[in-house]
């Protein structure tokens, strides 16, 4: 038993060994990368940087407005996530805690949108953005963003409002609180880590979007990052070092994002899984 055991343990040691060096490995050979010389790169793509320079970082912020794109990407994101959040935590609310008519056909209509394929829609929403005069704009992409999230953030803060006790309301309703009270002063501070994952990951996916930002938009003053890079390859040109660059600048915030809030994530997911 105890052989089995160390075989055991040493295979999930090598699993786990292997699926972060997938995971990771090519994230850190592009940060390399970006410190490495046009030479070092062809001479040897797996080898460490001789001498540490920014100098593809600063020829990156020069071929292209990088930080224009940055911007956009930072406001679309921000906007859309604080509009979808503020908008599903309310719905996911009177999901868990009131009893309609209704209630269960429109939960299953929610679960049921998360396995429409992604790409189905662009045609539709695409149509529906130029009738509405907001095609080529930051709030095109802010409202399609904040409503492709709105399925995922509204199962997630659902399981987290289930998890607090209905005697919360209860109380709160005895000491003569309303339901924008006790939603607005109560439940939401309970529901932190809920709110910070949802809101996470509908940043990081509004962040690293690009097939709507490819179809939306035509114009570089409403591009996003991920797409003005995609743009932009052209003028790095064979200059890997600026473009490995350009690639750590616009995948780095996400990674920080996640970083900072991944024990609330982490604590938020374990709670969801116990009811749901």
């Amino acid at each position: 038993m105890k052989a089995r055991k160390f075989i055991g343990r040493i295979l999930c040691v090598v699993f786990l060994a292997y699926t972060a060096a997938i995971c990771v490995g090519p994230f850190l050979w592009v940060i390399f990368s970006s410190f490495k010389s046009n030479k070092e790169i062809l001479d040897s793509a797996f080898s460490l940087p001789s001498s540490y320079s920014f100098d593809g970082y600063l020829r990156a912020l020069e071929m292209s407005p990088i930080f224009e794109f940055f911007g956009n990407s930072v406001f679309i994101a921000a906007v859309n996530t604080v509009i979808s959040i503020g908008a599903v935590s309310m719905a996911a609310y009177a999901l868990a805690r009131y009893e309609f008519r209704g209630k269960k056909i429109f939960t299953s209509l929610l679960s049921s949108s998360l396995l429409i394929p992604i790409s189905g829609l662009l045609m539709p929403l695409y149509l529906i953005m130029a009738r509405i005069n907001l095609l080529d704009t930051k709030m095109g992409l802010i409202i399609v963003y904040a409503a492709l999230g709105l399925p995922t953030s509204l199962f997630i803060l659902r399981s987290t409002f289930l998890n607090i006790p209905k005697e919360v309301d209860e109380a709160a309703a005895i000491d003569g609180a309303g339901p924008i009270y006790t939603f607005t002063r109560i439940i939401i501070p309970m529901s932190r880590s809920g709110l910070a994952t949802a809101a996470t990951l509908h940043f990081l996916t509004s962040w690293n979007e690009f097939m709507f930002a490819l179809v939306l938009t035509k114009s570089e003053t409403n591009r996003t990052l991920p797409l003005a890079l995609n743009y932009f390859s052209s003028q790095f040109s064979f200059d890997y070092t600026a473009m490995f660059a350009a690639i750590t600048l616009s995948v780095l915030p996400s990674i920080i994002v996640f970083i900072l809030l991944q024990e609330q994530i982490t604590s938020s997911m374990a709670a969801g899984s116990v009811k749901g």
